[in-house]
């Protein structure tokens, strides 16, 4: 993105540096290749952040005649494309607006494509759209789920058409949390959904018309058949012209190519032309390479990137990207993944010539902007604007579709794609597009630029090194799995990384994870239409429990939870604090040694029918050996095993049902083994409890001495532990080293000592 003058001048560009007549050729669009379609345009517009491109659509849509077309990842009936309030006398809700449009056109049909969602999603979405009314409130408007891709896949396009006339395309959905302007102001008024505020959010969409728009009618369509299995009608000719009147074009009369990403799906073959768009892209870079995106977990785009780096002639690179993810699991995942690229770039930037940046804003808690847009510029030459992310799937996995100009040497062009960098990069940094091309005909590099106009006091770009622990580097799978480009083969994975004798494992610990899925679904839907949010406040649940103990079957249920909890695996440490809390330290310790016992006999018995393949396959190989000690050494060693478990409560309780040892010593094992840890538990809620009511030194003390002793009775059993294994030696041990190899010399030495 080189800036050689300021929008309005006829200043000649600044000469290249001397190493430009070596550089590689010009970007040029190839359909079929790594595009879909070239097509002419009369206006293209890039519309930055949610209040210009929603502003702008709520213009342009009551002017289509014939057919609405809305793609997207998530569609909101309740969203408000213009928060603020507008003066159309139309509805302000997106369901009631376009329900009003189909009432105020009588010939116009509406079809609305959202993707059908993974239950992850859920508490993100609008509850179950399909199941509503909001969306079947009109008999001219069509809704539909696109549950059509392959595993794992999703519908990623956001695409709205107007009689085949007007197209807006970008990372924009029509959903909630995605109104922002440009400002980014903290605590804006109304950036706010479902009654929260939410952070800054930046994106980026662009409009388009002209014979590219017809030809994104044919996406549409093809998309609407493929989800719904019924064809959309015709789209007619119609007289007006639906562009938004004060919507102000970056160009006119140009073409722009179009590029898809479309998996392979039963006997359709997949379309990768973002994938070699991309590639080809950051090949032809000379001078800059500027990419805001909301991930960056392609190592095929890092290959492409380092290869660039390696020159020494090479382009600057600068990424924007958001510093936090979205959640534990997208930290885990995409944060990890974008952590190991960004090594290999540095690593690979000899001649300091990449950065990664977070748009930052004083006041901000987190400070910075979540960034959701997916645009690439490069140099003067190029630029796409459109719904692919950086990563794997959005490259092979996804639909996607983006929109491309590029210049192919006309200064026109070049001009405007120059100021659609620099409006980016200036809205970033707080400063005027101008300000930013000035600074960077000056400084000859875009990287000079940012870091001339860097500032420690305001809005600005951070320079951010993504952290990667060595241990969460070490436990996150391969990128193939984290983020995969190709669908989802589940007998390939189970072929690749799990054993034949272990897949019945496998398949029912993913059986527990989809009966675990539907339990967390069934609360989720709970949690929104039932009373469960107020039941769940803190000291209500106080109250509760403090009258439980006061029901006349109260142990009776308390006995059934624990039955139920040894088919559940429950742990049997929380069962047993409740129990305490609930009825007290005595009574709570008698109950909850019942309880244990009653829970492990209903987990023996449950183990011994199910018999000792089947238990196998869940217990591992180092329970499985134990199982074979405690067959040997009855009471002792179930005692032990109780005193430092291996693994949770429940699956010991199944693997003990299955050895060899009778039920008398496995109960007998198990109340001499759980007794110290339920009267440590009695006594710690005591104390806590008259820490709580009568705070005092005394009070303190006795706390203090509660959590004393079982500290020094583990820290002598280590010491008494190391000493044996010294005693014995590694010639007596055929295990091999694991939990299991270690109880198994436990149980051992002290059935030999008994």
């Amino acid at each position: 993105m080189r800036q050689d003058n300021p929008p309005g001048t006829t200043a000649s560009p600044a000469p290249a540096p001397p190493h430009d007549l070596q550089s590689p050729p010009g970007f040029r669009l190839e359909p079929g290749r790594n595009c879909w379609r070239v097509e002419s345009c009369r206006r293209f517009a890039m519309l930055v952040d949610g209040d210009a491109y929603f502003r702008a659509l709520r213009e342009a849509l009551p002017r289509a005649e014939h057919t609405i077309f809305i793609l997207g990842w998530d569609i909101d009936s309740r969203m408000e494309l213009v928060p603020d309030g507008t003066h159309d006398g139309l509805p302000p809700g997106l369901r009631d607006f376009l329900c009003a449009l189909a009432d105020r056109h009588p010939d116009l049909r509406i079809y609305i494509l959202s993707w059908d969602y993974a239950m992850v999603m859920a508490m993100e979405r609008e509850w179950l759209p399909s199941a509503s009314a909001h969306w079947q409130a009109h008999r001219h408007l069509s809704f539909r789920l696109d549950g059509n891709h392959p595993p794992g896949g999703s519908h990623h396009q956001k695409v709205v058409l107007l009689d085949n006339k007007v197209a807006f395309v970008g990372g924009l959905d029509l959903t909630l949390r995605r109104w922002d302007d440009s400002r980014h102001a903290p605590g804006a008024p109304l950036r706010i959904a479902e009654g929260k505020p939410y952070p800054p959010f930046h994106d980026v969409q662009c409009a388009l018309d002209g014979q590219a728009a017809a030809a994104l009618g044919k996406l549409c369509a093809d998309r609407w058949l493929r989800a719904s299995g019924s064809h959309a009608r015709p789209v007619a000719a119609t007289s007006s012209d639906p562009w938004p009147p004060n919507l102000v074009p970056e160009l006119t009369d140009v073409r722009v190519g179009i590029a898809r990403t479309m998996p392979t799906c039963e006997d359709e073959p997949g379309v990768g032309e973002i994938r070699v768009l991309l590639r080809d892209a950051i090949a032809s870079a000379r001078h800059s390479i500027y990419m805001e995106n909301q991930y960056f977990s392609s190592g095929e785009i890092a290959k492409a990137l380092a290869a660039r780096l390696g020159h020494e002639d090479g382009p600057d690179i600068v990424l924007v990207s958001r510093r936090n993810e979205s959640g534990w699991l997208e930290a885990h995942s995409m944060g990890v993944l974008r952590a190991r690229l960004y090594r290999r770039l540095h690593a690979a930037d000899k001649y300091e010539r990449f950065r990664l940046y977070c748009p930052t804003i004083p006041g901000l808690m987190p400070a910075c902007v979540n960034v959701h847009s997916k645009v690439t510029v490069i140099d003067d030459d190029f630029i796409t604007i459109g719904s692919s992310n950086l990563s794997n799937r959005s490259l092979g996995l996804d639909t996607e579709c983006n929109i491309v100009v590029a210049s192919e040497g006309d200064p026109r062009v070049q001009r405007a794609i120059a100021s659609m960098g620099a409006r980016l990069l200036g809205e970033h940094l707080d400063v005027a597009p101008e300000t930013f091309q000035a600074e960077v005909a000056a400084t000859r590099s875009v990287l000079g630029a940012i870091r001339d106009l860097q500032r420690s006091d305001g809005r600005s770009l951070e320079d951010f090194a993504p952290p990667l622990p060595d241990n969460v580097d070490a436990a996150s799978p391969a990128a193939n799995l984290l983020d995969p480009i190709e669908p989802i083969d589940s007998d390939q994975v189970l072929a690749e990384f799990v054993s034949h004798e272990a897949r019945p494992r496998v398949l029912g610990r993913v059986g527990m994870m989809v009966a675990l899925t539907l339990l967390m679904a069934g609360l989720a839907f709970a949690w929104r239409h039932t009373p469960l949010r107020e039941w769940a406040d803190f000291r209500a649940l106080l109250a509760v429990i403090e009258r439980v103990d006061e029901m006349p079957l109260a142990p009776l249920a308390m006995m059934g939870v624990y039955l139920a909890g040894a088919m559940t695996m429950l742990p049997v440490t929380l069962l047993i604090l409740v129990t305490v809390v609930v009825f007290g330290p005595l009574y709570g310790a008698v109950l909850a040694l019942c309880g244990t016992v009653l829970s492990t006999g209903a987990g023996y018995v449950a183990g011994r029918l199910l018999g000792r393949n089947t238990v196998r396959c869940f217990g591992g190989r180092g329970l499985n050996r134990v199982s074979h000690q405690l067959g040997k050494h009855g009471v002792v060693a179930m005692v032990v095993l109780r005193l430092m478990p291996i693994a949770p409560f429940s699956l010991v309780n199944l693997v003990v049902g299955a050895s060899r040892i009778s039920l008398r010593d496995c109960l007998i094992g198990t109340a001499l083994g759980m007794l110290p840890g339920i009267v440590v538990s009695a006594l710690l809620v005591n104390r806590v409890a008259a820490a709580a009511h009568d705070p005092g030194l005394v009070t303190f003390a006795l706390l203090a001495l509660v959590l004393l002793v079982p500290g020094s009775l583990l820290v002598l059993l280590r010491r008494r532990r190391r000493r044996n294994v010294a005693r014995h030696g590694s010639g007596r041990n055929d295990d091999p080293p694991g939990p299991g190899s270690r109880l198994s010399r436990l149980a051992r030495m002290a059935a030999e000592r008994a």
